[in-house]
């Protein structure tokens, strides 16, 4: 029996299920999302409740071939030949099958946690160690009470060394990750501010994190961090670096940048050693020294660490979805390579419904701790798993293994030279491209390639806060509610199925856009997801019905137009939606038209009504909650008068954004979220840390000019230089969105930490900033707004609203899309 394959009577023993069995399966993958289904023959399905009831997805997981279910209930329908293990904490249960599979193997395992480079720190040590060493650790960030258990399933017989991070963000959690981990040598990385909002002080959450260490017998940690916990330290023994005690174990006492490396000198056992970092800034350079304290605990010598830590790379732990060339999307993730990684970058490009045609360009993966032969037979399974249209594999193991690839169109190639002199022979086109090498390959030269050539004013869009922020409103929502997501003006200027793809994948119920154009594209971008359009106009029905789009009927003139073009062309229960005017006095009936409404809907067997609506004008200020409560009032009355005339149950939704934290009551069967799902609402306070910007706008520096007092900058004379000084001219203009008003010192940008204001007008593609205080050179980075220097601060400074902002950044402007 393979090292992690159970039997399902041996898994309904260890988790002490009740239920039962239909067949005795074999077990050998755990799954948690019925969306990413791989080997589903030996598949275990765990139904997961959290914010949405693991339950519901049986049917789809059942679907794709699983026949093996943990759960709390038994399912209402019977499905044949399916085993279901009850039991009470379905949670629970896949920690405690980890937990014994964990059990069985007698490897070393190095525990990490920290609030800050716990990822960074766990790759950087494979990197270090898998050259003498068969290692498994978590992948990607999978350091969650879900994602430890899937982690350190994957240990098998080969591995003699576990590398696995543990995060937390409640009290009581590290017990549960320290009993699946079970490390026996502890890395505590640094020590910061995250995930202070579920701790009642800093103590707390450091306490609770040094339980990973309670069983170890060595703990590797900055003696300066725990200066205030000397009497809550693990019994095992201490390995301490420091940059400040002189009596640590590992005491760096010089620091100096040469040639864009850092070179670290320390005394170690009462000799100076020295150590050479390929990274410049201050995170990189105290994850370097964790992982230069951990090698020389574990007996590497110093001279072994340092030409090791001489050569680490870079670590990417996130994909970038960026436009292509001939109308394709490129998925890059050009700087690692795995077997684990690369399933969760697959998924990832079959989230991307926009193309039909899937590309995977893939070079050989090393350091896999498996036999050759046995890891890409692996990967051609996962490969052909996922449905991938056409292969493209750069490296000689991947052409000595060709044939296990049973695919209609695959190309290989000995090299990266090899395969972009041959590049455009292969005629990528309306196509999406996952990119996924290791770094010796120089997968970046591909992807620059095949990306569509666009200046360097870049807004950047992290979809992890995207998702992050969509969870955030549903653990606000009452049981039952469903959620209408707004991605109407180019989604605020974020995009458009680059968003809407991922609140498909995350389960949204509604789309809602502002015209029938946006729908379309969305519809044609491969959104299957109901679409309300708010604006629907006459002379765009043809479009709105083919592309089965939902129209907002908001007046008799546009009911009637709709109802006339719905019985011409032999339309029946055509969905609609009603809009009421309850006080804000844009669109809509208003409350004394309802009774018409009513005899007309009466009569009515073209449209059938899915839901009535309002909007609220002010539900974020609490000056206006008696006006918010009247458009409540009003709002009730006229949906319960419309339901009744219709005579069967429609939808009913007023909340907007600020409404769902502020106003539970006005939930009712759907709220409608839209600018807080990026990361802005008046009605939760920034420095709740609730909500997470998704956008960042940056753009680079051309020039730099001395400028001596009196002289005049940019058009019209407006900009003075007071003092001889320095400016910069960036590559950022009106036209690209950043507009007029920011000029003559009203905004301010970030270059390299400080901000600094706008000198002279903007102009259509350039403006100048005042860097006299900084240090800048040409190229240097600089953010319009980002999650420090936050899109709120630019509204204020040329009183305005984010939504302004945003949606005026133009298309010029190219959008890169990141997802861990």
């Amino acid at each position: 029996m393979l090292s992690n394959q159970y039997s399902i009577k041996e898994v309904k023993q260890i988790i002490n299920a009740g239920g039962d069995l239909v067949n005795d399966d074999t077990i050998s993958v755990l799954l948690t999302d019925s969306r990413r289904i791989n080997t589903a023959a030996e598949g275990l399905f765990f139904a997961l409740s959290g914010r949405r009831n693991g339950h519901e997805f049986i049917a789809g997981a059942y679907a794709a071939g699983v026949r093996n279910f943990v759960v709390k209930e038994g399912p209402e329908l019977k499905l044949p030949d399916a085993n279901f293990l009850i039991v009470i904490d379905v949670l629970a249960a896949l920690q405690m099958l980890a937990a014994y599979h964990r059990a069985r193997f007698n490897l070393e395992v190095i525990g990490i946690t920290g609030s800050n480079g716990k990822t960074i720190v766990k790759e950087w040590l494979y990197q270090l160690m898998a050259i003498d060493k068969n290692i498994v650790r978590n992948p990607k960030s999978y350091n969650s009470q879900i994602g430890v258990p899937l982690s350190v399933w994957q240990i098998n017989d080969n591995n003699n060394l576990g590398i696995f991070e543990a995060g937390i963000s409640l009290p009581g959690e590290m017990d549960k990750l320290e009993a699946i981990i079970k490390p026996s040598i502890g890395v505590l990385t640094h020590l910061g501010t995250a995930h202070d909002e579920g701790f009642e002080n800093t103590r707390e959450k450091v306490l609770e994190k040094l339980k990973l260490f309670k069983n170890c017998s060595l703990l590797i940690h900055n003696y300066d961090q725990l200066l205030d916990y000397k009497k809550d330290m693990p019994e095992g023994k201490c390995f301490t670096w420091s940059r400040n005690f002189k009596q640590a174990d590992l005491y760096v006492f010089s620091e100096t940048v040469i040639k864009k490396n850092y070179y670290l000198r320390a005394r170690f056992k009462e000799n100076e050693i020295e150590c050479l970092i390929p990274f410049l800034d201050q995170a990189s350079i105290e994850n370097a020294i964790v992982c230069w304290a951990t090698l020389l605990a574990l007996d590497y010598s110093p001279a072994e660490t340092d030409k090791r830590m001489e050569r680490l790379n870079p670590v990417s732990m996130r994909l970038e979805l960026k436009m292509g060339i001939n109308d394709c999307s490129v998925i890059d993730d050009s700087y690692n390579s795995d077997i684990q990684s690369l399933e969760i970058a697959l998924n990832f490009l079959n989230q991307q419904n926009q193309h039909q045609k899937k590309t995977v360009i893939l070079s050989d993966i090393f350091q896999s701790g498996l036999q050759e032969d046995v890891l890409y037979k692996q990967v051609a399974e996962l490969i052909k798993s996922k449905n991938i249209n056409k292969f493209i594999g750069v490296g000689a193991a991947l052409e000595k293994y060709e044939a296990y690839f049973d695919m209609p169109e695959k190309h290989f190639y000995a090299d990266t030279a090899t395969l972009l002199n041959q590049l455009f022979a292969l005629n990528f086109k309306e196509e999406a491209i996952l990119i996924k090498g290791s770094r010796s390959f120089e997968f970046e030269r591909v992807s620059r390639a095949l990306s569509q050539k666009t200046h360097e004013t870049v807004m950047e869009i992290n979809l992890n806060a995207l998702l992050g922020n969509l969870n955030y409103y549903k653990s606000k929502l009452k049981p039952g509610v469903k959620v209408m997501a707004m991605v109407k003006a180019f989604s605020y200027g974020s995009g458009t199925f680059e968003l809407a793809n991922m609140l498909q994948y995350n389960k949204v119920d509604y789309l809602a856009v502002a015209y029938t154009d946006e729908g379309v594209s969305l519809r044609q971008a491969g959104i299957n997801l109901p679409i309300m359009v708010l604006n629907a106009e006459q002379s765009a029905f043809d479009k709105l019905t083919e592309y089965k789009l939902e129209p907002v009927i908001f007046s008799f003139g546009l009911f009637d137009d709709f109802i006339k073009y719905v019985r011409q062309n032999d339309l029946v229960n055509y969905p609609a939606h009603l809009k009421i005017d309850t006080g804000m006095h844009r669109l809509g009936f208003e409350p004394f038209d309802v009774e018409v409404l009513c005899d007309m809907l009466e009569v009515n067997k073209y449209v059938r009504i899915c839901s009535v609506f309002s909007h609220l004008a002010a539900s974020e200020a609490a000056e206006h909650d008696e006006f918010t409560a009247k458009q409540i009032s009003r709002f009730e009355k006229a949906a319960k008068k419309i339901e009744k005339c219709l005579g069967y149950k429609i939808m009913k939704h007023l909340s907007n954004t600020s409404a769902i934290t502020r106003w539970p009551s006005a939930q009712f069967d759907m709220v409608r979220l839209g600018i807080g799902l990026y990361g802005i609402d008046a009605a939760v306070a920034a420095s709740d840390n609730a909500l997470q910007p998704i956008t960042s706008l940056k753009t680079s520096i051309s020039q730099v000019k001395k400028v001596p007092a009196g002289d005049t900058v940019g058009y019209g004379r407006n900009g003075v230089m007071i003092k001889d000084g320095r400016i910069a001219t960036v590559r950022i203009g009106y036209a690209d969105g950043y507009l007029r008003a920011f000029g003559n010192g009203v905004g301010k940008m970030l270059v390299n930490g400080v901000l600094v204001p706008t000198i002279g007008n903007v102009s259509m593609d350039l403006c100048m900033i005042d860097v006299s205080n900084v240090e800048v050179k040409e190229g240097d980075e600089v953010i319009i707004f980002n999650e420090q220097h936050r899109i709120e601060e630019l509204a204020t400074q040329i009183g305005t609203i984010p939504y302004e902002i945003l949606t005026n950044i133009s298309q010029r402007v190219k959008r890169v899309y990141f997802y861990e």
